[in-house]
C-alpha cells in the first residue's frame, strides 16, 4: 500500500467518525480541518523517516565508520574463511581488477573495497553498500580458473561502482517505512535496526535486471583493462550452464539469484557479442566452434575440467584481443606448441584438437 492510499484511508476514517458526532455544517468544517491536519502530520512523518533513511544509507555507503560496521557485520553473519590460497587469490584478483576499474572509473581510488572470503559453500559473491564485498569459499572450491573468478568479482564491482545496492535498498526501505507511517511511530533505533537488517539481507541489487545487465557489461569492460582473458566472462556463464546453475531461471542452486538475473545463456550470448565487437567484428564462437571472418578455424576439444564450449570462449578471448590490438597484421606461428598471432597466444592444443601447425596455417589463410 503506497503513502497516498495510507493518507486517503486515514483521513477518510477521520471524516466518517466526525460526521457521526457533529451536525452537518460543523462536521464538514471539522472534517476538513482534520483531513488537512492528518495529511500534514503523515507527510511530515514520512519526510522525517525518508530523511533518516537517506542519512543512514549515506553512512553505510559513504563513510568509513559505516563501511567498517557493515563489513564487520557481514563477516560475523557469513563467517570468514582464512584459507591462505583462497585469500591470496582474492587479493590478487582485487589488485588486478582495481586497476582495471580505475582505468574507466577513477572514483574507486576514493573508496577502495573492503572484501573477504566467506565460509559459504555455494558458488557466489556479493557486494553491498560501501563497497563491502564477499566471495564465497565455494567459488574457489568449484571454479579453478582465476580468470573466471575475476569475471564474477568484476560483476560485483560493477554493482559497487554504480551504487546499485544503495539505490535498491533505499527503494526497499521506503516501501517498508511507508507501511509503518500511518501506524505506530517509527524512528531512531527502530529505523536504524530495519536499515541494518535490510543491508545485511539484501546484499545484492535484487529485483532490477537492468542493474544486472549493466554489472555484466561493466565486468567485461574492467576485464579488458587487465591481463585476464576477456573470454572468461562468457566462459564462466557456460560453466554455470554446464553445471545447470542459473540456467533458464531454474534450480535452487542458481547463481546470483536467478529471479533477479537474466538466465546464463542470455548472459553468455551477450558476452560473445561483446567479444565479437571487441575483435572489430572478426571472430566469434558457438557450440565450441571458432570462426574467423565467417570461416571455421577450429572445433575446440573439451579438457578435463572444461566443456568444449567453455574452453572455446578462452580461445575466442585470445583471438578478440589479438584483433583488437592489431596483432592480426602479423603471421600466425607456432612457438613451443602454442599458436601465436603476433605476440598474442591463441591456443595450446590438447588431445582432441588439431595440431598447432594445422591451426596456425588455417588461421593465416582466413585471417
Amino acid at each position: 500500500m503506497n503513502l497516498k492510499k495510507k493518507i486517503f484511508g486515514t483521513v477518510t476514517a477521520i471524516a466518517l467518525s466526525i460526521s457521526m458526532t457533529f451536525g452537518a455544517p460543523a462536521a464538514a468544517e471539522a472534517a476538513s480541518e482534520s483531513l488537512i491536519g492528518a495529511g500534514i502530520a503523515i507527510g511530515i512523518q514520512a519526510a522525517q523517516l525518508n530523511a533518516q533513511i537517506n542519512a543512514q544509507i549515506k553512512r553505510y555507503d559513504q563513510t568509513e565508520e559505516g563501511r567498517q560496521e557493515l563489513y564487520d557485520s557481514f563477516r560475523q553473519k557469513y563467517g570468514v574463511n582464512e584459507d591462505p590460497e583462497y585469500n591470496a587469490q582474492l587479493d590478487r584478483i582485487m589488485a588486478n581488477l582495481t586497476k582495471g576499474v580505475a582505468a574507466i572509473d577513477p572514483t574507486i581510488n576514493q573508496k577502495p573495497y573492503l572484501y573477504f572470503v566467506s565460509n559459504q559453500n555455494s558458488i557466489n559473491a556479493a557486494c553491498s553498500m560501501g563497497h563491502v564485498m564477499m566471495v564465497n569459499s565455494g567459488t574457489f572450491k568449484k571454479i579453478t580458473n582465476e580468470d573466471e573468478i575475476a569475471a564474477i568479482v568484476g560483476h560485483e564491482m560493477g554493482h559497487g561502482q554504480k551504487s546499485h545496492v544503495a539505490k535498491a535498498n533505499k527503494k526497499h526501505l521506503q516501501k517498508q517505512v511507508t507501511a509503518a507511517v500511518a501506524g505506530t511511530a517509527l524512528g531512531g533505533g527502530a529505523l536504524t535496526s530495519i536499515i541494518t537488517q535490510v543491508a545485511l539481507n539484501h546484499s545484492v541489487a535484487h529485483g532490477d535486471r537492468k542493474h544486472e545487465t549493466e554489472a555484466d557489461l561493466l565486468s567485461f569492460d574492467y576485464m579488458i583493462h587487465t591481463n585476464y582473458n576477456p573470454g572468461a566472462c562468457a566462459a564462466v556463464m557456460q560453466k554455470f550452464i554446464d553445471l545447470s546453475i542459473g540456467a533458464k531461471q531454474s534450480g535452487a542452486m542458481a547463481f546470483f539469484n536467478p529471479s533477479d538475473h537474466p538466465d546464463s545463456e542470455k548472459r553468455r550470448d551477450a558476452y560473445v557479442k561483446k567479444l565479437y565487437e571487441y575483435s572489430k567484428n572478426h571472430v566469434t564462437a558457438k557450440n565450441g566452434i571458432i570462426t574467423v571472418n565467417n570461416k571455421t578455424l577450429i572445433k575446440v576439444a573439451p579438457s578435463s575440467d572444461m566443456s568444449a564450449a567453455e574452453r572455446s570462449y578462452f580461445v575466442l578471448g585470445n583471438l578478440a584481443s589479438a584483433y583488437h590490438k592489431g596483432q592480426n597484421k602479423h603471421e600466425a606461428t607456432v612457438q613451443n606448441g602454442t599458436v601465436m598471432l603476433g605476440n598474442q597466444p591463441i591456443i595450446t592444443p590438447i588431445e582432441g584438437d588439431e595440431s598447432a601447425q594445422v591451426i596456425a596455417d588455417r588461421l593465416n589463410s582466413i585471417k
